[in-house]
């Protein structure tokens, strides 16, 4: 079975080892700084087999070189945004985690997959394939799909369907300056605009953009977990069996959709050589100034990191 690590056993890295299990993709490795907390969740999820049907082997360890040969690793390690915490606080602080785990993927499992869900989530992309020297179709981040299934979520409560007839796709980066594409929104193949008047969808749009925050500010000492962590998994299931899934993705942009050298939310093909092709979408001028605007916001976390010269790729 491929070998598959998810670096952080938080709430996150901890529900991504599940489902990786429960899809039977590989045997899985759970790594944290707190050893005790990564062995005792793996023993508890192998625990679960049984139950759930799986027959996945799930270990844990506190040492970065466990994730020796992976063909894929989710990274979820770093700090979550505190009161008080700006966001270039929390952009540096998570930057020498990811840094150090980049490192290790490099040295320890330089064929893998990344898939990256650690914030800010663009710029952490970035700095992985940045330090890893990885080609850009094995450096993924996460955002898109947990973005695009917010807003199939709202839909479908808002419409009285089911969520397996929406399609939506949002680009940009994952934050306050997303981009939900609402032409590009259909409801069993029909736009939404044929359901839903103008100025709701307004409405569901800006909700999708608060998504993130509207769940924190209901736990009060945490972030979404189960959703990110599905949406990780969805894009790790397309690498590992093939299946070419059509999904939203940070990818690095080469002259795509007029971005050079940034990580962007961008419609993408995932397969076996991971990052098979990137989809570019006809854009209004509308649509065209807000993924600017969501670009530009990526660029400045970019600029705050002073990042070392890249490495030859």
């Amino acid at each position: 079975m491929p070998r598959l690590s998810v670096v952080g056993a938080g709430n996150v890295g901890a529900s991504a080892a599940l489902y990786l299990a429960e899809a039977e993709l590989g045997d899985v490795t759970l790594v944290d700084i707190l050893e005790g907390v990564a062995k005792g969740k793996a023993l508890d999820l192998l625990q679960a087999g049984p139950v759930r049907g799986y027959d996945s082997s799930i270990e844990g360890s506190g040492d970065l070189r466990a994730i020796q040969g992976s063909d894929l690793v989710v990274v979820t390690a770093g700090f979550p945004r505190k009161p008080g915490m700006s966001r270039l606080d929390l952009l540096k602080a998570n930057a020498d985690v990811v840094r150090g785990v980049a490192q290790a993927i490099r040295d320890y499992a330089p064929k893998a997959f990344v898939i990256m869900i650690t914030n800010p989530l663009d710029v952490m992309s970035y700095l992985t394939y940045r330090v890893t020297g990885f080609p850009r179709e094995r450096v993924v981040g996460m955002a898109g799909v947990l973005d695009s299934t917010r807003f199939r979520t709202f839909l479908a409560k808002e419409i009285g369907v089911s969520v397996e007839d929406i399609q939506a796709m949002v680009l940009g980066g994952h934050g306050d300056t997303m981009v939900p594409l609402v032409r590009y929104s259909t409801v069993g193949g029909i736009p939404v605009e044929t359901f839903v008047a103008k100025e709701r969808l307004g409405e569901i749009v800006q909700r999708t953009r608060d998504g993130g925050a509207e769940i924190v500010k209901l736990l009060q000492t945490g972030s979404a977990f189960y959703a990110p962590a599905a949406s990780a998994v969805q894009m790790a299931e397309s690498i590992l069996k093939d299946k070419k899934r059509l999904l939203p993705a940070a990818a690095y942009l080469d002259g795509e959709y007029g971005f050079r050298d940034l990580y962007l939310g961008v419609p993408v093909i995932l397969g076996s050589r991971g990052l098979e092709r990137i989809v570019e979408l006809s854009l209004t001028p509308e649509e065209k100034a807000a993924l600017s605007k969501s670009a530009e916001e990526v660029r400045k976390g970019i600029a705050d990191l002073a990042l070392e010269a890249a490495p030859a790729h």
